[in-house]
């Protein structure tokens, strides 16, 4: 499979070749959901320091920074861009060098900013997953795409939300506990709609 076809998969381009299974979709997100929550509220204090910390990380930031730029990289030479894909040379140079420019110009919550980048790209194959999917519980997955969409955005523009938002979270046991609860939750029922219904 070249990067093209792996492209028109991952989007459904070909929808009768088919593309990014509704259940795999699920069943990761799932096993995402319930690993990464089950070991926050086990790990609780480690988990905590690290939520602190991470905002002002500048080395987290370049590295999520340059996943997202090969990511965009990949959307750029691979989507068909119609009347505009002449520009497509321009924007293969721009990306690259406005990941440059952020790392150099942008500095402050740079870990925030690129996290909220990550989560805007990773909503796409999620959302085409799901897409015209006639089961009822595949609105989970628009669900949990659609909120990283939003908190992508305010990351972004505004990424001293997240370190607000961490310490409100973590200001009590029971605000801890109430988030990693919620987060084991949507993923078992994640899971068992996947395992079931998809």
């Amino acid at each position: 499979m070249n990067f093209q076809e792996l492209y028109d998969w991952i989007f459904h381009q070909h929808p009768e070749s088919g593309g990014l299974p509704l259940k795999s979709t699920g069943i990761v997100l799932g096993l995402l959901l319930l690993g990464t929550h089950v070991l926050a509220a086990w790990k609780s204090e480690a988990t905590i320091s690290l939520l602190r910390r991470f905002p002002r990380q500048r080395l987290y930031g370049i590295v999520i920074l340059a996943v997202c730029m090969v990511w965009s990289l990949f959307l750029a030479a691979y989507m068909d861009m119609g009347e505009f894909f002449t520009f497509r040379r321009y924007l293969l140079m721009i990306i690259p060098a406005t990941f440059v420019l952020v790392i150099i110009y942008v500095p402050e919550f740079l870990a925030v900013r690129a996290l909220g980048a990550l989560m805007l790209l990773a909503a796409s194959p999620v959302l085409h997953a799901a897409f015209l999917q006639p089961q009822i519980s595949r609105l989970l997955l628009p669900i949990l795409a659609y909120a990283w969409i939003i908190g992508g955005m305010f990351f972004v523009g505004m990424p001293y939300l997240m370190r607000d938002a961490v310490e409100w979270v973590t200001k009590t046991p029971m605000r801890w506990k109430l988030a990693t609860g919620s987060g084991v939750a949507y993923g078992i029922v994640l899971l068992v709609a996947a395992f079931v219904s998809y």
